[in-house]
């Protein structure tokens, strides 16, 4: 008999070649931070509706900070036949608390516990970004002041057309980031919003309070409609979205960095710090950096 949570009606242990093919531990074990906040905010809404007892929610409680503290100390092995890091660390909690562990699925699926930690997980990813373009655009406006005067040829067809200021040429990618950053945060809103309750897709009788939960892992909003929120990605593909014009306005960024670099057109000289050089060829300076970036924007 398998031991997998879902094993009731199975009377046969999961194939290897099967639990090997369906493991996400590799792309999920990114979420397990936010597994941890997720499931310490339903056992508290748990325990405040008495569904639970406040000593069951302690002890579950403690367990998920001692797996934190794990995690963040390297001491976690994750087991691919528990098949994701949701049932990793509700293993490791049963095993370092006992039975008292299983409560915590209470009322809750893995499918609005997925949707949850991803939607935390891109808030998270949408905050560092906006700063990350922030600091960008703050540094092509110094980078424009200090060169303020400063003029070179504007080209079309790589030919060279009319005069533009350099310090103008930097500002249109100011102009870029500012409206990279607008659609991060205006997708913010729409992955800001709380699926926890929805269960598997139709809720859950247990009487519940999605409110206080979502005041605990500081959601804004409610989902409306069990089905929608763990059926739907859209936030997600809207991100990515986001994200990739973003990375589009990078390439294009770079792609002028490696071409000014040149020795042909000799606009800008890139730090030694942020070069490369050849092994065979001395005089080589080489800009991997803006060459990465501009090759990494097909990947997201």
């Amino acid at each position: 008999m398998s031991e997998k949570p879902w094993a009731g009606r199975f009377a046969e242990k999961t194939d290897e070649r099967v639990e090997s093919f369906t493991s996400s531990i590799a792309f999920d074990r990114r979420l397990a931070h936010y597994d941890i906040e997720g499931s310490i905010a339903h056992c508290r809404m748990l325990a405040s509706q008495s569904i639970i007892s406040e000593d069951e929610a302690s002890k579950i409680v403690k367990g998920l900070d001692r797996i934190a503290g794990d995690i963040e100390r390297g001491n976690f092995k994750l087991d691919d036949a528990l098949e994701d890091i949701h049932m990793n660390i509700e293993d490791r909690l049963t095993k370092k608390i006992g039975k008292v562990a299983q409560k915590l699925h209470t009322a809750r699926s893995r499918n609005d516990q997925v949707a949850s930690d991803v939607r935390m997980y891109l808030r998270d990813e949408v905050g560092n970004l906006v700063q990350k373009l922030t600091d960008l655009r703050l540094a092509l406006v110094q980078f424009a002041d200090m060169h303020i005067d400063a003029i070179m040829p504007g080209y079309t067809h790589l030919q060279r057309a009319q005069p533009v200021l350099f310090s103008h040429h930097l500002m249109a990618y100011y102009e870029m980031f500012t409206r990279d950053t607008a659609r991060l945060k205006d997708a913010l809103k729409r992955i800001n919003v709380m699926p926890l309750g929805s269960a598997a897709l139709a809720g859950t009788t247990y009487p519940i309070n999605r409110a206080y939960t979502a005041r605990l892992l500081n959601f804004p909003k409610i989902s409306a409609n069990s089905l929608d929120s763990v059926s739907s990605r859209d936030f997600v593909i809207e991100f990515l979205a986001a994200a990739s014009i973003c990375m589009v306005h990078l390439s294009r960024l770079s792609d002028d960095l490696i071409l000014w670099s040149s020795i042909e057109f000799g606009f800008v000289e890139i730090p030694d710090a942020f070069a490369t050089g050849s092994s065979i060829m001395p005089q080589k300076k080489n800009p991997d950096v803006a060459e990465l970036v501009r090759g990494k924007a097909g990947r997201v």
